[in-house]
This record gives C-alpha cells, sequence and structure tokens, in this order.
C-alpha cells in the first residue's frame, strides 16, 4: 500500500511539471495499486493525452475501469490494444471484461492467448470460471451439467472404444503401466451431423470426473498472424493443468485440413502447431490430457493426425438406431404434457433420423397440439399419434446425404481400408 504522504509529494510534483509522462505514469501506476480508482483513472486519461498509443497505459485505465465495474469502458479503453499486441495482462483484462458482457468464447480465448505469452498470468480461479459455463449439447439432445454413459442410450461399441482407449488409462494407471501404456492420447469422432458426438465427448468427461474444455473455431482461430497458434497453445496449456482433463476439438477438420490443400502459409502453421501440441512440448507433457475430436468431413483431415500418439483411433458413431432414438425422444418430450406414448413406436417410424430430425419431430408434433389446446382453452396431452403424424411430415436429409458422400470414399477412395467400419452401413463387404 502506498504512503498517503508519499501519494501528495507525487501529486504535487505532477502539478508542477504536468507534461512529464514517466512522473505521470509512475502517479497513475501507485493510485491504482492503492485502490484510489477514480483518481487512477483521471491520471491515466491525463497520460493518455501526452502519449495517446502507449498500450502500458492503456492497460492501466482498462483495469481501473474493471476494478470499477465499468467493463464497457475498460473494454473501450483497450480498442487501440490488438490481440496479442501489448502487455499479455491486456489480454487477462479483456477476458474478464467479456466475461462481465457475457461473452464468455470470447473471454476463453483471449484469456487463453494471455497465458500462453505469460505463463504467469494464469488463474485458476478464473479458469475454474470459464469451465462452469454450460456447453450446449448437439442438435436434437438438451443440455446437462452433467452427463456420463448412462445418459446416451444405444451405441454401446463407440462407448466401449472410448472406454478403452481414454477412461480406462486413468482409473487403472497401474495396469496399463505394466503395458508400457500412459493415460492420454487422441480419438477422433466422425459421422453425420446431429448424431451426438459433443454429447459422446461430455459423457467421457463426465463418466471419469474430469473437467471438460469444449474447444470452438472461435477459440481458435485469428485474424493476426502468429495468434491462431497461440491460441491453440493456451487452450493445451489449460487443459495440462486441469489434468485429467477432455479437451474436445469439435469441427476439426476445420483447423486440422490437409496442407497440401491450404493456400496460405498461416493456415499450414496452425496445423504444424496442432500436431505439435498433441505431440507434447516435453515427454509426457499431455499425460492425463484427453483429446477427443469431432467431424463430419474425415477425409479432409491431414492425414498425419491419424498418426500413432495422435488421433490414432478413429471412432465412427453412427445414427441413432431405434433404441437411442427412443431415449432421445423421450428426453425431449419430458417438459411436455403427455398421454400414455409408445416411443419405441414414434422410433420404429423414425428410421434414418439424427437427433436434430428428431428434434423437429417433435417441435412440429408440439406446435400442431398447442393449436389444437388454444382452441380447447386447456392444455392437452401430446401423444403417440401425434408424434407419427409429424414424423410422417418430416423428410430427413442429412444423415442420406452424409452417407451419399461417404459412399464415395468408401468405394473409391479405401485403399487403406481406413474407411471400412462404413461398409455395413452403405450395403459394402468388407475385404
Amino acid at each position: 500500500m502506498t504512503d498517503r504522504g508519499a501519494l501528495d509529494a507525487l501529486r504535487q510534483a505532477v502539478r508542477v511539471s504536468p507534461d512529464n509522462l514517466p512522473l505521470r505514469r509512475h502517479l497513475a501506476e501507485q493510485l491504482l495499486d492503492a485502490g484510489l480508482l477514480i483518481d487512477a483513472e483521471g491520471e491515466y486519461q491525463a497520460a493518455l493525452v501526452l502519449a495517446p498509443d502507449d498500450a502500458d497505459l492503456a492497460t492501466g485505465l482498462a483495469e481501473a475501469f474493471l476494478r470499477q465495474g465499468k467493463s464497457g469502458a475498460a473494454l473501450a479503453a483497450l480498442d487501440r490494444v490488438g490481440a496479442g499486441q501489448g502487455p499479455a495482462k491486456a489480454g487477462i483484462i479483456v477476458a474478464k471484461a467479456l466475461v462481465a458482457e457475457g461473452d464468455v468464447a470470447g473471454a476463453r480465448q483471449r484469456y487463453w492467448e494471455a497465458v500462453a505469452r505469460d505463463a504467469s498470468l494464469a488463474d485458476a480461479g478464473f479458469e475454474a470460471e470459464l469451465g462452469q459455463v454450460a456447453v450446449p449439447a448437439p442438435d436434437g439432445m438438451p443440455d446437462e451439467e452433467a452427463v456420463t454413459f448412462a445418459d446416451v442410450a444405444g451405441m454401446e461399441q463407440v462407448k466401449q472404444a472410448l472406454r478403452m482407449k481414454l477412461l480406462l488409462p486413468v482409473q487403472h494407471p497401474e495396469m496399463f503401466a505394466a503395458y508400457g501404456k500412459r493415460a492420454g492420447g487422441g480419438v477422433l469422432l466422425y459421422g453425420p451431423p446431429g448424431c451426438g458426438k459433443t454429447h459422446l465427448a461430455r459423457a467421457a468427461a463426465g463418466e471419469l470426473g474430469a473437467a471438460f474444455m469444449n474447444v470452438g473455431l472461435s477459440d481458435i482461430l485469428d485474424m493476426y498472424i502468429g495468434s491462431s497458434e497461440r491460441n491453440l497453445h493456451g487452450m493445451f496449456e489449460a487443459a495440462r493443468r486441469s489434468s485429467p482433463c477432455v479437451l474436445f476439438f469439435d469441427e476439426v477438420d476445420a483447423l486440422a485440413a490437409r496442407r497440401s490443400d491450404m493456400r496460405h502459409a498461416h493456415n499450414r502453421q496452425i496445423v504444424n502447431q496442432f500436431l505439435a501440441e498433441m505431440d507434447g512440448v516435453e515427454s509426457g507433457a499431455n499425460e492425463g490430457v484427453l483429446i477427443l475430436a469431432a467431424t463430419n468431413a474425415p477425409w479432409y483431415l491431414d492425414v498425419a493426425f491419424r498418426r500413432p500418439g495422435r488421433f490414432d483411433q478413429m471412432v465412427f458413431v453412427p445414427p441413432p438406431d431405434a433404441e437411442a432414438r427412443a431415449a432421445v425422444l423421450a428426453l425431449l418430450c419430458r417438459k411436455v404434457p403427455l398421454a400414455e406414448m409408445d416411443f419405441r413406436a414414434v422410433a420404429q417410424a423414425t428410421d434414418g433420423c439424427a437427433g436434430a430430425d428428431l428434434k423437429g419431430v417433435v417441435d412440429r408434433a408440439v406446435e400442431a397440439k398447442l393449436q389444437e389446446a388454444m382452441r380447447a382453452g386447456r392444455p392437452l396431452p401430446l401423444s403417440t399419434a401425434d408424434l407419427l403424424a409429424a414424423a410422417r411430415a418430416v423428410r430427413p436429409a442429412a444423415v442420406a446425404e452424409w452417407m451419399g458422400t461417404a459412399r464415395n470414399y468408401v468405394m473409391h477412395a479405401n485403399e487403406s481400408g481406413v474407411w471400412d467400419d462404413l461398409l455395413p452401413w452403405i450395403g459394402g463387404k468388407r475385404r
């Protein structure tokens, strides 16, 4: 805490020499340290008149605003400090201001970018705050705070593959150590859109009781050269500090596309950074970090990602079977007045539907029932017949279109056998 007398002496010196920038900067810093936020704000603004492009002064002013609860003013003060520019502390201030403004995705990006530049700025409490934000479930599935494999109907082969690759090495490390295996590694989930890949990733984290980090494109990609790589490194560093942690990359094909298809060196550098992070900066760096990724277009991934130690296991997440469709329908209808329901009958009538299609069935049935209820003047329960009528009006397209594309790769670009898991779904035969 700065002595009051020393502050008074500094103020007097500034009054005598108002254009002395180092002196005014020092006074602003001392006022901020003393918690005299309004006074600090004034001094920083006066100093910025003398040096309007000074990023350190802008950062100090933003901190004074943020500590007063003025998050919008803090962001405005740092408009002159671009992402990845100026002091790393500016990124932390921006992240905290963005959380206050409700932009948590943007906050994650700026926070991890700042920590990647200066690890001493890591704030475990703030990381927990960032991690507490609910991650949206995939289309057709309700949001849940915590899910496990018990909440995923069907798909037993997929769940078993995730258990063996991701969960059991953490739960039984001594057994795996006897065979030279360590916890960590990557699994790529692929399949048609809306079939529950994100839901499975959340369930894997819940099964393990691990932290879950859902990484979207907005968390990584940045217009400034080098910033995307720093953002990616920051994500991995945060996951390593939170071990055991499930680090989940959605739409990973946008970050890990084939380098031979890229025109710009900047995009190739992102892929190179991703590969380096998956290998670990040092031996064992990723131990306890379970890397999951999901894509609807696995054929566009750079082949280097399928090397052992990276995404060496590709798991096909198929469209929901009849049992899974019945369970999804029951979940979607849980907050709707219901008559006695036969979800299995509706499941049989929705063959080929993904989760998003099933949500469309329920939404259509609810809208029709609402019209009836408005005419009757009272709530009316949804019936099996309502869902069946809605199912007849829905024309699922996503799964069929995806399978059409997959057929081309399976039949004409499968020399290595990498797409053999898709053969039963397109009517092909294993060689």
